[in-house]
């Protein structure tokens, strides 16, 4: 509580009288309680904040069966490695490893001129919905048709050690955002660690 403390003032003096001087004194006491019970409200108020998490639904792996098979000519194989950087090659015999990264001119650009054709037709089945031609159901059953055509391009993303989880979610938003349908997250092979190494 506040107080008005009265001392003080200086001694007697000859001449004019002078009124007493008066100190204030806050009592900041209360304050902090009222602090403490805010703090505590708000705590127990407050919703933690959730981690925001990306569920990936893995294949079930089949005893019986092979690996799958991928033609050599819509094989691309995606790298991920340290300081963003992709390396990529074509087939899967006799492979040209080269390096990109996540820049407007770097894996999304490669992904689109590879994708093209599907890409084509996907954009020429959304002007027909849009002009209402066709409804959005039959859109979506389409454009599936045509990301499932076997000579779609097929993606095997890997990555080494030195990547971050980071760059796995660029890729799959790359994924999303150039209509590549077929791609597989796998393991490195030795092989191909030892292809990257000097680059």
């Amino acid at each position: 509580m506040a107080e008005i403390n009265t001392e003080g003032g200086g001694g007697k003096k000859k001449g004019k009288k002078r009124a007493k001087k008066m100190s204030t004194r806050i009592d900041f006491t209360p304050m902090v309680d009222l602090g403490f019970l805010l703090i505590t409200f708000f705590m127990l108020t407050t919703t933690l904040s959730k981690p925001n998490t990306m569920e990936i639904n893995m294949p079930v792996k089949d005893k019986d069966a092979d690996s799958t098979m991928v033609k050599e000519s819509t094989a691309m194989t995606l790298i991920l490695s340290e300081n963003d950087r992709i390396f990529y090659y074509f087939g899967i015999t006799d492979p040209k490893v080269e390096v990109t990264n996540f820049s407007k001119d770097g894996i999304r650009k490669i992904l689109l001129e590879k994708n093209a054709p599907q890409i084509e037709k996907i954009n020429a089945l959304k002007i027909k919905m849009d002009h209402k031609d066709i409804t959005e159901e039959t859109y979506r059953k389409e454009s599936m048709k045509i990301k499932a055509d076997p000579n779609a391009l097929m993606v095997l993303i890997k990555s080494d050690d030195k990547s971050k989880y980071k760059n796995l979610i660029d890729i799959l938003d790359e994924m999303q955002i150039t209509n590549i349908a077929k791609y597989a997250i796998v393991d490195i092979t030795d092989v191909e660690l030892d292809m990257i190494k000097n680059l």
